[in-house]
């Protein structure tokens, strides 16, 4: 796959997935942790929280918030550099570590 087609690339967030958006615009995403094991300990009164809670910081957020089934990682890379400028690079490496690892 050659830069273009990467850069080309349309994501979207699944409906299964929960997250929460605080006052300062970080994003928490909620894992449902519901899994037959968890909750058979719950049952015996281990303290197992329902979701797993991962905050992500304000490029992740600002990334994640863009993510809509149709803005290409291109588009989303330029609304990241508009918003944080330079502070932002090295811009597309990172895209591409954030989409590798969701």
């Amino acid at each position: 796959m050659n830069n273009n087609e990467i850069l080309d690339m349309v994501f979207k967030i699944s409906d299964s997935i929960e997250c929460e958006v605080d006052k300062d615009g970080l994003v928490t995403i909620l894992e449902k942790q519901d899994h037959r094991i968890q909750n058979f300990f719950r049952k015996l009164k281990f303290k197992i929280p329902m979701y797993k809670k991962t905050t992500l910081d304000k490029y992740g957020s600002c990334v994640f918030l863009q993510i809509d089934g149709k803005k290409t990682v291109k588009e989303i890379g330029e609304g990241l550099e508009f918003k944080y400028g330079k502070e932002s690079h090295p811009l597309y490496e990172r895209l591409l570590i954030f989409f590798k690892s969701r």
